[in-house]
């Protein structure tokens, strides 16, 4: 409540801070490349990554040096990957349900949920974040098979190079309000596993919009994901 009144009464600065970030941030296509493929050698795995345009790999050039690729390329040595990406700029728990409910029946063991950047800046409130990712995970069970759900949390937006104040330090706050009822909810779902998107801020790390990830951290995120998914 505090939040949302401290936002309002700084409205007037904070719309056309918004509205540049998103012009900014949004200069960059999302990576080109295969979505979907097999890779590997060993047991069968079928992932599913679900996400926005950091999961589409704003940011770098191809999907082999996005979250997806670098993904596939940590399990592939342990798994023959059957993977599908589900990602676009600006998808939200809202419009990754909806695309969910789109998609034609399929089965995956695993599914990868990297939403949460743009729930934060639609200042999205905590309790129905909490029920469309639990609307999320019911859907990747039921319709889909999915026994194992690693959730990406939301990224701590306080620390993002491109954002200016005072919007670093309201999009900081939403961000981490979000990430907390996140990890509650993991806390209370055994298929649930939640993987920290709390790395070193190093400029070499970010893409040159200063918001969405270059390759290594790509690479870095990725890694604690198949790691995830390795543990079982």
């Amino acid at each position: 409540m505090r939040d949302a009144l401290r936002a309002a009464l700084m409205a007037p600065v904070l719309v056309p801070q918004v509205a540049w970030v998103v012009l900014r941030a949004a200069r960059l296509p999302e990576a080109a490349g295969p979505r979907e493929g097999v890779s590997g050698e060993g047991p069968d795995l079928r992932l599913l990554i679900l996400g926005d345009s950091s999961g589409a790999g704003v940011g770098v050039e191809t999907q082999e040096d996005a979250l997806a690729g670098r993904l596939v390329a940590h399990l592939a040595p342990r798994f023959r990957v059957h993977w599908r990406l589900e990602a676009r700029g600006g998808a939200t728990t809202t419009t990754a349900l909806a695309d969910l409910g789109r998609m034609p029946p399929a089965e995956f063991d695993v599914a990868v949920i990297a939403l949460g950047v743009n729930d934060a800046k639609n200042g999205m409130r905590r309790a129905r974040w909490r029920r469309n990712y639990g609307d999320l995970v019911a859907h990747l069970q039921e319709r889909f098979g999915v026994t194992r759900i690693v959730a990406s949390g939301v990224p701590p937006l306080g620390v993002f190079p491109l954002l200016p104040g005072p919007l670093r330090g309201v999009l900081g706050r939403r961000a981490a309000a979000l990430d907390a009822e996140l990890r509650d909810l993991v806390a209370q779902n055994p298929a649930l596993r939640y993987v920290s998107m709390a790395f070193p801020m190093d400029r070499g790390l970010i893409a040159e919009d200063g918001f969405h990830p270059a390759a290594p951290l790509y690479d870095m995120w990725a890694g604690r994901v198949a790691e995830r998914i390795r543990e079982g």
